[in-house]
């Protein structure tokens, strides 16, 4: 989600209450368009982070540093030399514009008090760090812009600073009714549109939210509403804008499973269906969203090589499963030649030489038969030519049965391989799963003298019961924890027919409650291939009944007697165990 002016008020207020009295004690500017500012605050020393990156512009209080060059740029040096030491008097916003002031307060050369502005303009790629003088005139900026590279505005030293008003949106914050109901109805955008480009600071998601709580489709026009309908969205738009003028914040983020797909500063209920993860600070929201985002695109990125040897070996043996099951259809007639044999040997000598067929009664089936002949050959012939076509297709359909197993054998395996793949939330997975996949042959080993250390570690939840449930990331772990980590009086689960994960239940002994069967199914269905299926059908069994087969490949297992239940894979209240 893009930085809204709602998340810039929530920023402004934290930073305000946070900031607010330090003194700047430390500048560096890492990156060309990022500063890193350490300031002393009577709570202790804090670090603010200003990016004003094109791709993702942010501003949030952190406790990493960030090495920096050896030669501070020029814009660092100008900030060291007018706000080092400097007295942070506030941090402001004007109105829900993505832009952020802070005051601060400093000694010049003469020793006289003086005041300095510098400005975070979080737009896209319009975004900048501009620091300016008490009269609002532009001492320098992280980014030059000039008249060639914009007719809006340009932010070279020396100009006038002021926020361009590009779109002419309306102030949301001081909008009354009339104004409200003029701005949509002069738009002939459909509703949550109108909203977002009719006033400033409101994202498309924020826009969609109020629709929402209006219970109004966003989709419909203005044009099309009633006044009464409009006067409701109203009363719904300045109750939402009353929590940004009243502080009232609650950031929070919302994940779809473990993906994080939203932050925001105030609540988003028309995303129900999402695990929402409250939090107490508007930073640590940004620090842990965007942080998560580049974990899941660093894991990806990270899986594709594997995922491309599972996927060229999944094709190249559906392939090969393709043609075995033609050549194995083939083979369906073979009963028919020896039965065609056996006839010629019990009414072949009838046959006039030349003969091209025979007719006579099959005494399997009671039912008269014609039976096509090579007029060159003896009935005697014809009936070792139709015994050897059997003998043949006799061969081939045995051997092809075999195959066949074999090649739906590794399509399951490399299936599984492919939902660890998707199971996989760190880097030490993929190690593991690269381990796997060399083992099996798919990946040579490249032989070192160093050992190839696996540190990943199952899922650890607990249930609401207090019992202590683990899930196996891949075949390896899933492998260690049924046969070397579980007990024979523990329970064990999987879902049904499908790639997944062996979820185990540690039982201690004790008799486990029903609530805790529903949330170790939950389990098996969310780390399994029916993942986000309205219901799936779990298999749950003691761990004792668990068997591994000869030779079978790892976390592969039999079972002969089960219970079942059907179950959702929502997993949202469930207690995961960081280790």
């Amino acid at each position: 989600m893009a930085f809204d002016g709602i998340t810039i008020a929530a920023l402004a207020q934290e930073l305000n209450d946070t900031l607010a009295g330090g003194r700047i004690a430390k500048i560096a500017q890492p990156e060309n368009d990022e500063l890193l500012l350490t300031i002393k605050t009577p709570g202790g020393q804090k670090k603010l982070c200003i990016s004003a990156s094109a791709s993702l512009p942010l501003i949030y209080l952190t406790d990493d540093n960030k090495p920096s060059p050896m030669t501070a740029p020029g814009f660092c040096m100008l900030l060291r030399k007018h706000i080092g030491n400097g007295r942070i008097l506030s941090v402001r916003q004007p109105s829900l514009e993505r832009v952020l002031f802070f005051d601060i307060e400093h000694l010049d050369e003469m020793g006289d008090l003086c005041r300095k502005t510098l400005v975070a303009e979080i737009m896209g790629k319009h975004s900048n760090i501009i620091f300016c003088d008490d009269k609002s005139r532009i001492i320098d900026s992280i980014k030059h812009v000039s008249a060639q590279m914009s007719s809006v505005r340009e932010v070279l030293p020396g100009r006038e600073y002021f926020i361009p008003e590009t779109t002419k949106k309306e102030d949301p914050l001081h909008a009354d009714r009339e104004l409200f109901i003029q701005t949509l109805s002069s738009s002939s955008f459909p509703l949550s549109k109108a909203l977002y480009t009719g006033f400033t600071g409101i994202s498309p998601v924020v826009a969609e939210e109020i629709c929402y709580l209006s219970g109004l489709e966003s989709r419909m026009t203005a044009r099309d509403m009633t006044e009464e309908m409009l006067l409701h969205l109203y009363k719904q738009f300045s109750y939402y804008m009353e929590q940004i003028s009243s502080l009232e914040f609650s950031p929070a983020i919302y994940y779809d499973k473990n993906e994080p797909k939203e932050f925001s500063a105030l609540p988003l209920t028309h995303f129900s269906n999402y695990r929402k993860e409250s939090f107490d600070s508007i930073s640590r929201v940004i620090r842990t969203f965007y942080s998560s985002r580049e974990t899941l695109t660093r894991i990806r990125q990270k899986s594709a090589d594997l995922r491309h040897v599972v996927q060229t070996a999944l094709e190249r043996n559906r392939k090969k499963y393709e043609l075995q099951a033609k050549q194995l259809k083939d083979t369906e007639n073979r009963e028919q030649y020896k039965v065609y044999g056996e006839l010629l040997h019990t009414y072949g000598y009838s046959l006039e030489p030349g003969a091209k067929s025979l007719t006579a009664l099959n005494y399997y089936t009671n039912e008269e038969i014609t039976i096509p002949l090579d007029e060159h050959l003896t009935p005697s012939e014809n009936a070792q030519r139709f015994f050897s076509r059997y003998n043949k297709q006799k061969r081939t359909f045995e051997a092809l049965t075999e195959r066949i197993k074999e090649t739906l054998d590794d399509i399951h395996y490399l299936e599984s391989i492919s939902t660890s793949l998707d199971i996989a939330s760190a880097e030490e997975d993929l190690t593991q799963i690269k381990e796997e996949l060399t083992e099996a042959g798919y990946i040579r080993r490249r032989y070192s003298k160093q050992k190839v250390r696996i540190t990943s570690k199952p899922f650890h939840y607990i249930s609401s019961d207090g019992f202590h449930m683990y899930v196996g990331k891949n075949n390896l772990q899933n492998e260690e924890l049924t046969f070397h980590f579980a007990s024979g009086n523990d329970w064990w689960f999987h879902a049904k027919k499908v790639p997944g994960s062996h979820v185990i239940v540690k039982s201690n002994g004790e008799e486990l409650p029903d609530r805790t069967f529903e949330e170790a199914g939950r389990l098996a269905a969310y780390y399994s291939k029916s993942r986000g299926a309205e219901k799936s059908e779990i298999d749950y069994i003691e761990k004792k009944h668990v068997k591994k087969p000869a030779g079978g490949r790892p976390g592969f297992v039999i079972y002969h007697t089960n219970y079942s239940l059907i179950i959702d894979s929502d997993i949202s209240g469930i207690e995961e165990v960081k280790e």
